[in-house]
């Protein structure tokens, strides 16, 4: 495959990754009486977990892609990104694996005569708090260390302008601190702090794949031959 198509097709897997990620939401299990929301409303909640299942398949996708290419500038930091995007991936399955477990308690609870108090408020609890932890806590912070050597790889060699390398790391950063928040209990999810910040990088990703898209890699740093060890970098 040429760079222009790997470029092209990573820019596309970017935009695909972010629009599954949005309509990967399930309302119903997000609502205060998800036990009686998620069974009514199934077909939203299949729906969800299939678009964050093809997230996932995406952006592992995109490591995949551009592994080839980051590797003859640092084959230690590309292993590392390939690494952790592969981790996020399998805990992007574990968040899809939780919504559907919620939905067959949520079955389960109708078929029981929805009991005002019984185990299914406990299990369900427990469900919800470990998908949330999985989905913004734990995916999101192997997701951005990858994306650290990814954007560290960019920053260094020039592939993309550096003010787009540059404001990956902030956001990566800024991400990561959002996914810290939540763990230690300062924040809630999807809570104002919360989007102010992630949206830098949300911005930025789909900024990066338009570029990727329109105007692919810098080539002269590609077929210069530029190779840098990890010292270098």
């Amino acid at each position: 495959m040429s760079l222009r198509k790997t470029t092209i097709i990573a820019g596309l897997l970017f935009i695909i990754g972010t629009i599954a990620g949005i309509l990967s939401i399930a309302p119903a299990i997000d609502a205060s009486d998800y036990l009686f929301k998620a069974s009514a409303n199934a077909n939203q909640v299949i729906i969800a977990s299939i678009f964050q299942f093809i997230m996932a398949v995406a952006y592992v996708g995109f490591a995949f892609l551009m592994y080839p290419i980051l590797r003859k500038f640092n084959e230690g930091l590309a292993i590392g990104f390939i690494g952790f995007r592969f981790i996020a991936g399998v805990f992007n399955i574990i968040g899809v694996i939780a919504i559907l477990l919620l939905l067959i308690l949520s079955q389960e609870f109708i078929k029981a005569g929805a009991p005002d108090s019984s185990y299914f408020h406990t299990l369900g609890v427990l469900l919800r708090a470990g998908r949330d932890l999985v989905n913004h806590v734990a995916m999101i912070l192997v997701h951005s260390l990858g994306g650290l050597m990814l954007y560290y790889i960019f920053y260094k060699t020039k592939l993309v302008p550096r003010w787009l390398s540059g404001w990956g790391l902030i956001g990566t950063v800024l991400t990561m601190l959002a996914s810290l928040l939540v763990m230690f209990q300062f924040i809630d999810i999807i809570t104002p702090i919360y989007i102010v910040l992630s949206l830098p990088m949300a911005l930025l990703e789909m900024i990066l794949a338009i570029w990727l898209i329109v105007k692919g890699f810098n080539t002269s740093v590609i077929y210069s031959g530029y190779k840098c060890g990890i010292a270098k970098l």
